[in-house]
């Protein structure tokens, strides 16, 4: 609680502050500008009035003013008013002339509002509503004639003496008006053949009106008979498209207020029947129709809708516009099909009601009646007028006293109940002209105008001195207790010529403003404005010494002085905010070292830079030494968990001080990568980080890399295979060989046998098959020959 007060308490002295300022730091030199300060600022314009401040200290909080030895008379200080120019009571009783009604209250007013958001600047003002009793009531019928609503043209003939007679137990004074209305008789809307013009029933076939834009048939009047004999002569007409002209009616219906009939006190039902949705805005371009619609009556000397074929349809905003400035109250008697349609558009327009009509509009009597009830029964503030830069705020005080906060309609109201209204009206920012706007209820004729004049000058001018000799001999005027000074001429009694002294010196540059903003130039110096926050200082007022960056909401940390916005730090401390210290000895870890060397030492506290490590001198690591290897037996449990039951696994993890994660929340930056080769020769990697709790954490653990056994069979049948092959690659490179050498021998041959010249003689290598051999010995040589002879045969 202590320190709650204790915030409260500086909150608002921040606040005095703040306003102080406000009011004594602008360039506030003439009363209008101290006004414009602020909405709590006021200012002293008493003669003798010395300040050490000078001419800004005639501009602050009335009550710093009152305290500094300025008279109350004498001090300027325009407050919010509300002065009322007619304010009849409500009406209680029904009135013989309607003329003397009153139904709002109050009727005119004047606000002067000082601008600004201060509560002591707005005006609240109690606006009260009743209802008068047998009220005037003017219905007039707008009837769409197409030829799909022939059926409820025949339901409606006796409507004028039923509703007269129903209406004549809400109300005394009942008048009933008739119109109708189709569509633009024109192209794309209509067939625009001679013969379809004259009749463009014929293809049904039936006999029927022309198409028609609008026709006001019957003015208003109480004789019920009248408007049964009208209805009665009615004939239909036909249009291509579905949706009707029926905004063009209801827009002349509501401006031709002469010809309909409107009485200016009584309350204005305008029932809209209809089974098509309506054109508007910018649908008759369709036909080459762009003139906007002006909102204006068009009624021929037949009554009916000169400009159909000239004048756009209406758009959605103009018809709110004329619907609420003749407070015609609108009542949508639509087909089923159509009644979701028209809610959007009721939605829009104030005091529209909507009610779903049967084919042959056999309810329409109760629709009219539940309609005129629903309306009776609420009550509906409007605004019209300029409410740009206004803020108003409504708070409507309904029924048994229920208050509604930011609403501005009552409901379920009772005839003759009288209802209030609180309107809170402040000013945004002040303004030269007046402004004039009008709060009414929906669709009565009963307003509240209210006159609205900003409170932006000061009374004191009235009293001013022109060229007063207490401003250097009339060289200015002396308006509000200070001088203003002729052109050329400045300082607090004009005792400056600008021709000779000139305001450079007052500036940096050409594009900076004199004095920084933040002081006057006198006399080609500058004198720099007082602020409640420290010194300003410096030959162009550039400097003070409470700009410096705030450090846990002092200023330089409450480490340094603050010179010309930029902190110079005491002995120790070092920083843009002088919020870091230079001292080590918070670093020191046990062994001597800084932080354990696993990190650095910055402004007096050790930032670790090794993953893992912790501590007010990084001295816990639970990821140094070989945190890997350590962790090798949780990490294959891990791989095979699907052979090991959860609490093996578990344990071995809790031996070595980790768990587990299969989330992804941790950031590879700050883990250590490990890899490690199991019995199976496979390559294990998995993350080691640290959490929040301190705890090591596996993560992101893959197996890769894992060797396969080898396949005897295919080593066998490779090997046996290779064998072969290499087998016939040899065959193949002998036969080869042989045949290259072959080749080349015969190559020889040939050509050792070109070279042979052959003789006729007697092959030295032939023998004869007989060979003679002499005996010596024998004389008989023709028997030696014979026996020879026989020998070799």
């Amino acid at each position: 609680m202590g320190i709650e007060l204790l915030c409260l308490c500086f909150l608002f002295l921040q606040r005095n502050n703040y306003v102080q300022g406000t009011c004594s730091q602008e360039s506030t030199v003439t009363c209008e500008d101290c006004l414009l300060s602020g909405p709590q600022c006021a200012w002293c314009f008493q003669e003798n009035y010395t300040d050490l401040t000078g001419i800004h200290g005639r501009c602050d909080t009335p009550e710093n003013l009152l305290s500094k030895g300025c008279q109350l008379n004498l001090i300027e200080f325009p407050i919010s008013e509300v002065e009322m120019h007619r304010n009849k009571p409500l009406t209680v009783a029904t009135q013989e002339n309607n003329f003397d009604v009153t139904q709002i209250s109050p009727q005119k007013l004047t606000l002067k509002l000082r601008p600004g958001k201060s509560l002591r600047h707005e005006e609240t003002i109690q606006i009260k509503v009743r209802q008068t009793e047998d009220y005037p009531v003017d219905l007039y019928y707008l009837m769409d004639l197409s030829a799909s609503m022939d059926d409820d043209l025949n339901t409606i003939k006796e409507l004028g003496s039923t509703l007269s007679k129903e209406m004549s137990k809400l109300t005394s004074n009942f008048r009933l008006g008739f119109g109708s209305f189709v569509e633009k008789p024109v192209s794309p809307f209509i067939k625009t053949t001679a013969a379809e013009i004259s009749n463009p029933c014929r293809s049904v076939p039936y006999e029927c009106l022309p198409t028609f834009g609008y026709k006001h048939v019957l003015p208003l009047t109480n004789d019920a008979e009248k408007f049964n004999e009208i209805v009665k002569r009615q004939q239909i007409s036909a249009n291509i498209d579905t949706p009707e002209g029926g905004f063009d009616a209801i827009m002349q219906a509501a401006v031709c207020k002469e010809k309909i009939g409107w009485r200016n006190d009584s309350l204005h039902l305008l029932v809209f029947v209809s089974d098509a949705d309506s054109h508007f805005g910018m649908d008759s371009k369709l036909a080459g129709i762009v003139i906007p619609n002006d909102g204006n009556c068009h009624l021929d000397h037949n009554n009916e809708y000169s400009m159909s074929t000239v004048l756009e349809y209406p758009t959605i905003g103009q018809l709110i516009e004329k619907l609420v400035q003749n407070n015609v109250l609108l009542i949508f008697a639509v087909t089923n099909e159509q009644v979701h349609i028209y809610e959007n558009y009721a939605k829009l327009i104030p005091g529209a009601t909507v009610g779903r009509l049967q084919k042959d509009s056999g309810n329409i009597l109760q629709l009219i009646i539940a309609a005129y009830q629903e309306l009776r029964s609420e009550v509906e503030l409007e605004v019209l007028g300029e409410t740009g830069g206004l803020n108003l705020s409504f708070t409507a005080v309904c029924n048994n006293g229920t208050i509604f906060p930011h609403q501005r309609k009552c409901s379920h109201v009772k005839v003759g109940d009288t209802v209030s209204f609180n309107v809170t009206v402040s000013l945004s920012s002040c303004e030269k002209n007046k402004r004039h706007i009008v709060i009414k209820p929906v669709g009565l004729s009963d307003t509240l105008e209210m006159e609205i004049y900003p409170q932006c000058s000061c009374n004191c001018r009235a009293k001013a001195e022109m060229n007063s000799p207490k401003c250097n001999q009339g060289r200015g005027s002396f308006e509000c207790g200070v001088c203003v000074c002729s052109p050329g001429y400045v300082g607090p009694r004009c005792e400056c010529d600008e021709s000779s002294l000139g305001t450079s010196s007052c500036k940096g540059s050409a594009e900076q403003s004199s004095c920084s903003g933040r002081g006057d130039c006198y006399c080609g110096q500058c004198v720099c404005h007082p602020s409640l926050y420290g010194k300003v200082y410096g030959p162009r007022c550039e400097c003070d010494d409470f700009s410096c960056v705030r450090h846990r909401g002092l200023q330089c940390g409450g480490n340094g002085d603050c010179d010309c916005g930029e902190c110079t730090c005491h002995s120790g401390w070092t920083g843009e905010y002088c919020n870091c210290t230079t001292d080590t000895s918070a670093c020191v870890a046990e062994d001597g070292t800084l932080c354990s060397g696993r990190g650095e030492c910055i402004c007096g506290s050790c930032a670790c830079t090794h993953p893992g490590a912790s501590g007010q001198t990084c001295e816990k690591c639970p990821l140094c030494s070989d945190p890997c290897n350590s962790r090798r037996s949780c990490v294959e449990c891990h791989l095979a968990s699907d052979d090991k039951s959860p609490g093996e696994c578990s344990e071995k993890c809790k031996l070595v001080d980790a768990t587990v994660s299969t989330a992804q929340d941790y950031s590879e930056a700050k883990s250590i990568p490990c890899s490690l080769q199991g019995e199976n020769e496979c390559i294990t990697t998995f993350l080691l980080a640290v959490d929040e709790q301190g705890r090591t954490v596996i993560h992101s653990i893959k197996q890769k890399d894992c060797p396969h056994l080898p396949n005897i069979l295919m080593i066998m049948v490779g090997v046996t295979l290779a064998i072969l092959l290499i087998g016939i690659v040899l065959l193949c490179i002998w036969k080869l060989l042989v045949s290259v050498q072959d080749q080349k021998e015969v190559a020889k041959f040939e050509a050792e046998k070109s070279k042979v010249k052959w003789q006729t003689e007697t092959n030295p290598l032939y023998r004869g098959s007989t060979t003679t051999f002499k005996n010596v010995t024998y004389k008989n040589q023709e028997k030696q020959k014979g026996a020879m002879t026989a020998d070799f045969y």
